[in-house]
């Protein structure tokens, strides 16, 4: 693990220039572009000083709690338009044991983690299936569905009605009618920017054939979520090419989309890791170091207030670094389902993600897929069909009621 002290001065070992950003982030209303742009120039040196930067400004916006979300992973369907350079959830028709997944398959999921003290149901799914495979478009034909995202949000309905969890939808790119149809049956919803590079859209990058990874769709639909006030999570992936001024001009448009709108509750920073029988297998997984200076950046970037989460199985071994660099999110974390996109890292155990956040001086608290602010703020951004089913499942704070003991005992 890397050694970050949080004693030591934060402008020490600084440039004179990063010095002068670093006190415009701690002291001032947020960094402009300018300055922003300036992290990238960051020595490997320097970084040590960004995360301990990173991490005063975390505890002056978000105190010393870090959540987590008890969830269960529902992948819906693993058939998808698009080819990226990296990604293994995708099947094509033949590849697949099932083109979607049933109701009764998608309730006993659902049902299983209500046992174990789960409160979030996470779909995730491939992008439009239908727009590339004539079974996806038969499948949902006979079962009377024009589109995945209609099937998707009859899902959503369906663990509503039937079990005691919340939905948070990741279906990838939406339009206005989409968002306002699956905002009814959901208490957040959520899209990866991953990146806003152009370049990785370009002939020989990781998104040349994924036409829904274009840095425009993705943008117009955090946008259209900030117009229908829907409580949304993003997030960038890095190590798939893109340069660390491009990270950054990432997170600004996520930065001024929530200023717009108010409804980005959480920036996701994932680390890109290589998988076998991928176009991308041989290249590099993203460094410990690089990923520590860009959580500091996203959180010098973002502000106090954001909520900053690095998923910790990705980096199993040193996870608990990234509380010292700012973050105040785990994300979701399964007592049962695996990581479909990611099969190959497990979520921490438990007793292990509570001591070693403990460990550090933290209190880890469980939380609701809709963050505690959009709770105890009058809930704007949670639909009127779920304000009562919210409230009930949350604490006076707007974490997940019974904290951290409850779900803990729920899950051994």
């Amino acid at each position: 693990m890397e050694r970050l002290s949080g004693t030591e001065d934060p402008l020490s070992g600084l440039s004179d220039a990063l010095k002068t950003v670093v006190e415009r982030a701690l002291d001032g209303p947020g960094l402009d572009a300018e300055d922003a742009l300036r992290l990238a120039l960051a020595t490997e040196g320097e970084t040590p000083s960004l995360c301990r930067a990173a991490a005063l400004l975390r505890d002056r916006g978000r105190g010393r709690d870090v959540s987590f979300s008890p969830k269960v992973f529902i992948p819906l369907t693993r058939l998808c338009r698009d080819f990226c350079g990296y990604c293994t959830f995708r099947q094509s028709p033949s590849e697949a044991d099932e083109l979607y997944m049933t109701p009764d398959q998608v309730l006993d999921v659902a049902r299983a983690g209500g046992r174990l003290g789960c409160t979030e149901a996470l779909f995730t799914l491939g992008e439009r299936p239908e727009q590339r495979y004539p079974e996806a478009r038969e499948w949902l034909d006979r079962r009377g569905y024009g589109t995945t995202l209609d099937y998707l949000r009859d899902m959503c309905d369906l663990v509503l009605r039937e079990t005691g969890l919340l939905p948070h939808a990741n279906p990838g790119t939406m339009s206005r009618r989409e968002v306002a149809g699956l905002r009814e049956v959901n208490a957040s919803m959520g899209v990866m920017v991953e990146s806003l590079s152009e370049r990785l859209s370009m002939p020989g990058g990781p998104h040349e054939m994924a036409p829904s990874k274009r840095p425009s769709v993705r943008v117009k639909t955090l946008e259209i979520a900030g117009q229908q006030r829907v409580a949304f999570t993003t997030g960038i992936l890095i190590g798939i090419g893109e340069t660390r001024e491009e990270r950054i001009e990432s997170l600004l448009a996520i930065r001024e989309l929530h200023r717009k709108y108010g409804h980005v509750q959480e920036v996701i920073v994932q680390n890109f890791r290589a998988k076998p029988r991928t176009a991308m297998e041989h290249r590099l997984d993203a460094t410990t170091r690089d990923l520590l200076w860009t959580v500091a950046a996203a959180r010098l970037v973002l502000g106090p207030g954001a909520n900053v989460q690095v998923p910790p199985n990705l980096s199993f071994e040193d996870y608990p670094v990234y509380l010292m660099a700012g973050i105040n999110d785990w994300g979701g974390v399964s007592p049962l389902t695996i990581d479909y996109v990611n099969p190959e890292a497990p979520w921490p155990q438990m007793g292990d993600l509570r001591r070693r956040t403990e460990e550090l001086g933290f209190r880890l608290r469980p939380r609701l897929p809709v963050y505690p602010e959009y709770i105890v703020a009058g809930m704007d951004y949670v639909p009127d069909s779920l304000r009562d089913r919210v409230r009930s499942l949350s604490d006076g704070d707007g974490y997940a009621k019974g904290g951290i003991e409850r779900y803990a005992a729920s899950a051994s």
